[in-house]
This record gives structure tokens, C-alpha cells and sequence, in this order.
């Protein structure tokens, strides 16, 4: 009986145990399932849908890959508002990071009178506190002030070309806004004249970096044109203006509108300026060019205030007096109008009077013609000499008489008209001056217009026919860095720049070399120029060496004395280290010494020239280079 009672206890102990169990493992699953399906519906609410969850037990495992360490620990933060924070296990990844792409790296320089600011962002690898020494150097005495943030990358392609044009452009430039980066260098500038900014647009275009973009906007102040003239012409030859000037954009639009209604073609424009002789200029000029197109041909010249009004010849009598009064009546009480209806001109049996001066592009001048007395003529010899030089002057002019009166003021005008073209000729008779030919200025006509109408009166007949031509243009004609290079080889040809013996001073010989180049390189404008002196191996080596830097420094000077601007040149004295031909034979010894000019490349460093420099860049085989004949300091040499 007992122990029966004992089986009983012991297998109803084991049912509940087995119950408990069963019961316990079937309230986990629940939980696990519960708390899986509610972190993963917080997830997906909060936009986490990277992550997923798994479970053991009472544990919630975090898994998948985040985008990044906020992403992540986001998720965390969200589980943890849903289970316990101690059951939730992070299992996740997190995305590699992109690497950080460089930022932009510019400058700015701002320059003004009360001096020079830098700003913007530079690689930790630029110097900046040469980059700032090289803008102080540009700009002399003004200070510069450093305003530049660095950062630790690596200096993209150009970045130093630019920094070096950059540096470049602001020691002409006192009044400026350089922008730079790698791939663009941007100048906002203003200059002192049209002149002027047509200089530095082709400076710095010339100067530009390879691979550089550059952008120029160089203002220039409006010039005080005085006097303030215009002609517009309607003849055989077609429409055209001669000159025109006008005080406004929109004066300069009403102007070339009025022209284009008389039929004028192409492309025209006026030039800006001050000194109008009343706000009603625009006007006057409308009025006038409209008057001038219905009488169907002739011209009008105005100077300042003053209107002179032609007709063709033949004109009717009675449409010319209608147009004229009509004028007269409508235009602004400042302006003067002189109208002439042209006569045929009686001419005698020798034709009519006439001078003409004659310029070919060698520079040679022919004077023939009529003058009224020996005087006159030699008056317009000396005059013509002192112009275009008395090497290339010939006077072919006869002497008569019953000339008008001004005759030799008309010759005189005419010369000094024919001062402003390359090529071409003026010719005067009693009652018109003509001038024809090709210039390299775009402003001749302009100016010629302005001259005649000054010296002759608004009155006289003027024909202008005068053609700009860009290839005569003396600033954009000038040649590049590399085509000056060039130059210097070709003009000093088989021949020798020679030096005294023993010495740094030029033998006489020299001096025909020495003029020529400096003609060239004035043309060739702040080039970056290396004069380097060489010598064979005979003597001692530091002897050669010293030699070779003054010969170099005589050079130098002797170009600075011609007036050369050396402001960018250096010199260098090599010695021997340099040889181009074997130092065995006398013939070679003559070939090494020798004067090379080498056209310094912006990555090359070097001292300015006006500070003795003597540490440019050693010279590369192939280089552009003259020899002198004579030998170094050495007894071997015969010196």
C-alpha cells in the first residue's frame, strides 16, 4: 500500500513537470514570434527596411547592412523601444564610406589703392607663404593681405601655371579682381585708355598657360574726344561714316539707325566719348544724315558744333535749297550749318592744281606736284623728314604760280594726315583733300577726319578711303614668347656676338647685332628671357664661370641701354658645364663659347635681371643660342 502511494506522488510530480514544460516552450515561441513581427513592423515604419531580425529565445538579433554609423545606431534606438534594450543583439553591417571627394581650390586676389587681399582655398601643398612673397613682389610697396584657407589634398593639374599667371597678371594690372582655379583664370580690370586695354588683352592672352581657359573683362575710361566729330558719306562708292562719335550707347544706336535707313551695310559703330557740344548731338546727326539721304548722295562733317553739308555735284537747285532750309530750321540752336552745292571747276590748260604725297611700305616718301615758292617746298621737305625720317624723303614738287592762298596750309594738312597710314597717299587740290591707303590703326579714319576738319575748317572736302588692316596693327601684330625665340636665331644668322679679349666689354663689331636685337625684342614686349654666357674648359673653373656671367650681364646692359625692357630677363653665367661640341680641337673650343638666349618656361625659377640674378635654370641641349669668336681668360687662347 505504501509504495503504491509513493508511484502515484512521483508520476503525478513528473505529468506536471512534463505539462510545465511543454507549456513554457509553446510561451517563448510566443514571445520570440511577437517580438520579432513588432520590431520588424517599428522598422518598417521608421523607413529602416535595410534590417531585418531574427530571435532566440528572449534575445532579438539586429542583422543587415546599414548605410551608415546614424543609420545603424538609428535602428538600435528603434528595437530598443519595442523590447528590452538588454535583449537586443547588433548584429549589423555598415557601408564603406565613399572616399571624400577634394574640394574646389580658387583664389581671388582683389587689388585697389588701398592694397592687395588674397582669398579663398589652396592645398596644403602650396606654399603659401611664397605664393604671398610672389604677389608682394608684384605689386611692390602695397600690402598684401593673406586671407587664404588650406586643406589637405592633393593640388589638381594646373594649379601652379595658373597661381603663376595669376601672379604675373597682377603686376600690370593696379586696379583688378583676379579669380583663379586650375582651369580658368578670370580678370576684371580696369585700364587707362582703349590703347592700353588692347595691350593688356594681347599681353595676357599671349602670356596664358596651356590648358588655362582665360576670360578678360578690361574696361577702359571713355576717352575726351576732342573735337567731338562725325562724317557720313553717300557717293559712288557706297555708305559709309568715316568717322563717328557719339556720348551714349543709346546716342551711338540713334545714329547708326539713321545711317542704316540712308542705306549704310555691314557692321558700324561710334566711339564712346566725352565731350559732345550738347545733349541734342544724337539728334542733330539723325536729322542730318536723313537730310543727306534725301538730297541722294554728298556728306556732312560735323566738328563739335559746327555742320558742314556737300551735295553731289549736280544736285537740282531747287530739292537742295527745300532739304537745306528745312535743316536749318529743325536742328538744336548750338549748331552751325554751311551747306555747298558744288560748281564744275573751271580748269586752264594745265590741268588744276595738285600736290601729292606718296608713302610706300618701305617707309619711303615722294612728294610731287604744285607749290606756290621755294619756301613752301622746302617747308614741305623739312616737315616730310622730320614725319617719316630724312633717309626716306624725296621731293619732286615744282614751283608756281597763282596758287590759292592756303595752299601750303592744304600741303601741310595733307602730310601730316598721311603720317597716320602704313602705306598709301594723299593728294590736294583747291577744293578737296584725299587720302587712301592701309594702316594697322583702327582709329585712322576717325583721327584724319578729326585733323583735316581742325586744320581746314568743317567746310572742306575730305575723301577718306582709308582700309584698316589687322596684319599692320602694332599690338596685335607683336609676336609671341616663341616666335621671339625663333627671331633671335634668325637675325643673328652666322654671325657673332664678340667681346674684347679677356674681357666682358663688346668689341664694335658687336653693335650692329646688339641694335637689331634690341629692335626685336622691344617688339617682343616683358618676355621671360635667359642670357646666359658659356666658355670652353681651357683656365681654371671658377675663372670661366665669373667670365661667362659677365659677358652675360654686358648683354643685358647693353639691350637695357636701347631701351629693351629687361624687367623680366635673368642672366646666367655657365662656364664650361655646358659644352655643345668637344673641348679637343680649337673649332670646338670656338663653338662652346658662346651668348644663348633661352625663353624661360613657367615652370623655370628664376631672379629678375634687374637684381644681378645668376641662378636660372641649367640649359637644355638644343637650346636657342649665339657664340662670341673670342676665347676665355686663358694664355691657351692666345687672349
Amino acid at each position: 500500500m505504501r509504495l503504491s502511494s509513493i508511484v502515484i506522488t512521483t508520476s503525478a510530480f513528473v505529468t506536471a513537470g512534463a505539462i510545465s514544460l511543454v507549456a513554457a516552450k509553446f510561451a517563448v515561441g510566443a514571445i520570440e514570434r511577437a517580438s520579432k513581427t513588432d520590431v520588424l513592423a517599428e522598422l518598417d515604419k521608421e523607413a529602416l527596411t535595410w534590417a531585418e531580425t531574427d530571435t532566440n529565445g528572449l534575445q532579438v538579433f539586429l542583422i543587415g547592412t546599414a548605410p551608415d554609423e546614424a543609420a545603424r545606431f538609428r535602428a538600435l534606438s528603434v528595437a530598443g523601444r519595442v523590447v528590452d534594450a538588454s535583449r537586443v543583439i547588433d548584429q549589423m553591417l555598415v557601408e564603406e564610406a565613399e572616399e571624400l571627394a577634394p574640394p574646389h581650390f580658387s583664389i581671388e586676389i582683389l587689388r585697389n589703392d588701398a592694397g592687395v587681399s588674397v582669398i579663398g582655398l589652396v592645398p596644403a601643398s602650396t606654399d603659401r607663404m611664397a605664393l604671398i612673397a610672389r604677389f608682394q613682389n608684384a605689386v611692390g610697396d602695397t600690402q598684401v593681405a593673406d586671407l587664404l584657407e588650406s586643406s589637405d589634398f592633393p593640388a589638381p593639374e594646373g594649379w601652379d601655371a595658373a597661381l603663376e599667371f595669376a601672379a604675373k597678371a597682377l603686376k600690370d594690372l593696379p586696379r583688378s579682381k583676379i579669380s583663379a582655379d586650375a582651369e580658368r583664370v578670370a580678370v576684371t580690370a580696369m585700364s587707362e585708355g582703349i590703347q592700353h586695354k588692347s595691350h593688356l588683352e594681347a599681353t595676357l592672352s599671349r602670356r596664358k598657360p596651356e590648358g588655362v581657359a582665360l576670360e578678360l573683362n578690361i574696361s577702359a575710361p571713355r576717352p575726351v574726344i576732342s573735337p567731338f566729330s562725325l562724317r557720313f558719306l553717300i557717293d559712288d562708292s557706297g555708305t559709309r561714316f568715316d568717322a563717328c562719335s557719339a556720348d551714349t550707347e543709346a546716342a551711338s544706336d540713334k545714329i547708326l539707325k539713321a545711317a542704316r535707313r540712308a542705306g549704310l551695310a555691314g557692321k558700324a559703330s561710334c566711339t564712346l566719348g566725352l565731350g559732345t557740344p550738347s545733349r541734342n548731338w544724337a539728334e542733330a546727326v539723325e536729322m542730318a544724315i536723313d537730310k543727306l539721304s534725301e538730297l541722294g548722295g554728298g556728306s556732312v562733317t560735323f566738328n563739335n558744333a559746327d555742320i558742314a553739308l556737300f551735295a553731289l555735284e549736280g544736285t537740282d537747285e531747287a530739292l537742295f535749297d527745300r532739304v537745306v532750309g528745312e535743316l536749318e530750321t529743325r536742328l538744336p540752336d548750338v549748331f552751325a550749318l554751311q551747306a555747298v552745292l558744288p560748281k564744275p571747276v573751271d580748269q586752264s590748260e594745265q590741268g588744276p592744281p595738285e600736290f601729292t604725297a606718296s608713302l610706300d611700305e618701305d617707309g619711303n616718301v615722294e612728294l610731287r606736284g604744285r607749290l606756290s615758292s621755294d619756301i613752301a617746298r622746302q617747308t614741305a621737305d623739312s616737315y616730310a623728314r622730320a614725319r617719316f625720317t630724312s633717309k626716306s624723303v624725296t621731293t619732286a614738287a615744282r614751283v608756281v604760280d597763282g596758287l590759292p592762298m592756303d595752299w601750303a596750309t592744304r600741303t601741310l594738312a595733307g602730310l601730316e594726315a598721311l603720317s597716320f597710314i602704313a602705306q598709301g597717299s594723299v593728294t590736294v587740290t583747291p577744293d578737296k583733300i584725299s587720302v587712301s591707303g592701309v594702316t594697322g590703326n583702327p582709329d585712322a579714319t576717325a583721327q584724319i577726319t578729326a585733323l583735316l576738319a581742325s586744320k581746314l575748317g568743317e567746310a572742306e572736302i575730305i575723301d577718306i578711303r582709308v582700309t584698316y588692316e589687322e596684319r599692320l596693327d602694332p599690338i596685335l601684330a607683336l609676336p609671341s614668347p616663341e616666335e621671339c625665340e625663333t627671331l633671335i636665331v634668325e637675325i643673328i644668322g652666322d654671325r657673332k656676338i664678340t667681346f674684347e679679349p679677356s674681357s666682358a666689354t663688346l668689341d664694335a663689331s658687336a653693335e650692329d647685332i646688339m641694335d637689331e636685337l634690341a629692335d626685336l625684342l622691344k617688339k617682343c614686349g616683358d618676355i621671360p628671357l635667359e642670357i646666359g654666357g658659356h666658355t670652353d674648359s681651357q683656365g681654371r673653373e671658377e675663372m670661366n664661370e665669373a667670365l661667362s656671367r659677365d659677358r652675360a650681364q654686358s648683354v643685358l646692359d647693353a639691350l637695357r641701354q636701347r631701351r629693351v625692357p629687361t624687367r623680366s630677363y635673368v642672366v646666367q653665367g655657365y662656364g664650361e658645364v655646358q659644352p655643345i661640341a668637344t673641348n679637343d680641337t680649337e673649332e670646338g673650343r670656338e663653338e662652346n663659347r658662346r651668348i644663348a638666349f633661352k625663353l624661360l618656361k613657367p615652370e623655370d625659377t628664376a631672379t629678375p635681371a634687374d637684381e644681378t640674378a645668376t641662378d636660372a635654370q641649367t640649359q637644355e641641349p638644343g637650346q636657342t643660342s649665339t657664340e662670341n669668336q673670342n676665347g676665355d681668360n686663358t694664355p691657351a687662347e692666345g687672349n
